[in-house]
């Protein structure tokens, strides 16, 4: 499928999806959004840390749901920092700092869920904005 294609529907297969490397352990699976999917409603993904690997503090644009699939990780909320297991959710507000990182040892695998197509990272430290999955966003998690 192309990246124009759109579907009102959809069967996908993780072996078929092309990772999307953001650097520094951390690989991506874009499932669902506006590169396959007909409408505005989501969009989704799967993402692998591996131990150590971790993003910056960062906000989006669109709320954000994330339920641990595999490992565990250390989940930052604004001033609180929390220690999730597979099975474990997040949800996060439209402009609420967050973070992710995998304290090891395991690979740390989470399935997220945006609440719109356009959805967009604010490292908190900088400011800067930039398109979620965009090259300029896997820059940014790298430094």
């Amino acid at each position: 499928m192309s990246m124009q294609d759109t579907r009102d529907r959809l069967v996908l297969r993780t072996a078929d999806i092309r990772p999307v490397p953001r650097g520094d352990g951390i690989v991506s699976y874009p499932l669902v959004g506006r590169w396959n999917a007909a409408g505005d409603g989501v969009t989704s993904g799967i993402t692998e840390f591996q131990p150590g690997a971790g993003i910056p503090l960062h906000t989006h644009n669109v709320d954000e749901v994330v339920l641990v699939l595999a490992g565990t990780a250390s989940f930052q909320l604004g001033d609180e920092e929390f220690a999730l297991a597979a099975g474990d959710a997040t949800w996060v507000a439209a402009g609420v700092p967050h973070r992710f990182r995998n304290p090891g040892p395991g690979v740390l695998r989470f399935h997220w869920v945006y609440s719109a197509r356009d959805v967009t990272r604010t490292l908190c430290a900088t400011g800067e904005t930039v398109a979620h999955l965009s090259a300029a966003d896997r820059t940014t998690l790298t430094g």
